[in-house]
């Protein structure tokens, strides 16, 4: 960071001899709550080694910086020792406790008799170890904040940075996320770019929004076929590459249902695992149960101190073998673990899944764009009211979702009163499943190995409300198997997803901040 800025500022001296006119040359992003030092180092530049004073060096910082906010965990917003500054920083530490003296002054002002406010929206958490507060640091130092999805800035908002957020109410904006179609459905998917480019021409390519042109065609009988045709041949492809590079066999014939995505609790990989250990359960107690043949995708990878999220990616290995291991459920339900997750491997199945787990507890999914991969290649949705998933259902019809669960608000007000045990005690499959669990059924040569899964959702009160949302889940998984038995409604809804992604190219989010926050005009190119 400090030397970047340290280019930046080179770069600009090279050709401006006026600092007045450095917020107009360059713009800089924090892109989360990392770069954050870039405020006292930008600071430092312009005081120690530009000279100027503090109402314009703070000036020129505020208008240059601009800051993005991708998560609500309190984690990531990240406090950090102020014994770390003293000990490497102590100038930036200074130039930090200055900008906190005169903001709080500010405050003090602007809410009078208001200390427990001050308290709160200090850049200094008081206490046994005193810390700075850099998500405070970064919004009070730029002159934009903005979250990732609608529902993300609206939490960042009013509940988040609430008090910053009436300090500088004019600096809160959203900018939802979008991902680059040219990667994810041109390259990604060249049997479905082709069909799409056949019926309606290429200008989605670079004008997304073009998909829309594909609404009337959600009946069409020939691109209908066309758009099954791309889907089986992507299907095809991932089986081969899969068996190729892992050794891993799936049916091509059966139903994809996906979930790749970062291990965390809240995205909920361990709700996708009990849902699966329910249809298992149902195929045990009645083997002629009429069932779709379903192969369950998971891939993504867990920090390296995180021992819960290892757990589930055990968890989900070893679900994996017992299902194959079941003469009563091989070939009728199968889980995969795709090891090694980056971005090849999503270019691959994303174009093959037939359906997008976006299972997140609401309100603690910033955004998401492996949700928006999926909806542009026609993969239909199951998902909780969270992140950008809310704004792809505007766009393509909420009939043409599968969406469940707590709201965020709801979430937010069962915090107090949410008791797991209530869903253990009177939703039999919930009961069941966790049973399994604690039972070594999916462990027989690692006694008590998942017990720690079990505390997670009943003894330690289940935080990310996995058993609250598990009937409802399985309900729209109900609702979801049904309109699959329907190839042509299964295509029709399908078609409409890949419609209504137009708003969630990379290219609308780029050009909201080059317009909104960086004040950047496009240059024409020759």
């Amino acid at each position: 960071m400090a030397r970047a800025l340290a280019d930046l500022v080179r770069r600009f001296r090279r050709d401006n001899g006026d600092w007045t006119t450095f917020p107009e040359k360059v713009a800089i992003q924090l892109n989360d709550t990392h770069p954050t030092m870039a405020v006292p180092e930008l600071m430092r530049i312009l005081l120690d080694d530009a000279h100027l004073g503090w109402e314009e060096a703070w000036d020129l910082t505020q208008r240059a910086l601009a800051y993005t906010n991708h998560t609500l965990l309190p984690e990531a917003l990240e406090k950090w020792p102020v014994a770390w500054f003293d000990l490497m920083l102590p100038r930036h530490l200074e130039i930090i406790f200055e900008i906190n003296r005169r903001f709080l002054d500010h405050v003090r002002r602007r809410f009078p008799a208001d200390e427990g406010r001050v308290q709160r929206i200090s850049l200094v958490e008081e206490g046994p170890e005193r810390k700075i507060r850099m998500a405070n640091l970064a919004i009070v130092g730029s002159h934009s904040t903005n979250g990732v999805a609608a529902i993300h800035s609206g939490l960042l908002r009013t509940m988040t940075v609430k008090d910053l957020a009436e300090t500088f109410p004019e600096r809160f904006n959203n900018k939802t996320n979008g991902v680059t179609p040219r990667r994810w459905l041109l390259l990604a998917n060249p049997a479905l770019s082709r069909a799409i480019t056949e019926a309606i021409g290429n200008g989605w390519v670079t004008d997304l929004g073009q998909l829309r042109k594909l609404k009337p065609l959600a009946n069409d009988t020939v691109f209908g076929d066309a758009f099954r045709r791309a889907s089986r041949d992507a299907k095809s492809h991932f089986a081969d590459w899969l068996k190729t590079s892992s050794g891993q066999t799936v049916d091509p014939d059966t139903m994809f249902d996906c979930q790749i995505k970062r291990i965390h609790e809240y995205k909920r990989q361990l709700l996708n695992a009990l849902r699966i250990i329910v249809l298992y359960n149902r195929l045990r107690e009645n083997p002629g149960l009429e069932m779709p043949p379903r192969t369950f995708l998971f891939a993504g990878k867990a920090a390296p101190a995180y021992q819960l999220a290892k757990l589930i990616i055990k968890f989900l290995n070893n679900l994996a073998g017992t299902i194959d291991g079941d003469p009563v459920t091989r070939g009728r339900l199968k889980v995969v673990f795709v090891p090694e997750y980056c971005v090849s491997l999503a270019e691959r199945l994303i174009p093959a899944a037939d359906v997008s787990n976006q299972i997140s507890t609401a309100g603690y999914e910033a955004s998401g764009t492996s949700n928006m991969k999926f909806m542009m290649n026609g993969a239909l949705t199951i998902g909780t009211r969270d992140g950008a998933t809310i704004e792809m259902a505007e766009e393509a019809g909420e009939e043409n979702f599968f969406l469940f669960g707590l709201t965020a608000d709801q979430v937010a007000g069962s915090r107090g009163w949410y008791d797991p045990h209530w869903h253990y005690q009177n939703e039999p499959e919930t009961r069941t499943a966790l049973d399994l669990i604690s039972s070594d059924h999916f462990s027989p040569n690692e006694p008590g190995i998942f017990a720690p899964l079990r505390d997670a959702l009943l003894t330690h009160g289940d935080h990310y409300m996995h058993l609250a949302d598990l009937k409802s889940y399985l309900e729209a998984d109900g609702k979801l198997i049904e309109l699959h038995a329907d190839r042509g409604a299964w295509a029709r809804k399908a078609i409409l997803n890949v419609a209504g992604s137009g708003k969630f190219s990379s290219d609308r989010t780029i050009a909201q901040y080059a317009s909104e926050i960086w004040n950047v005009k496009p240059c024409p190119v020759s």
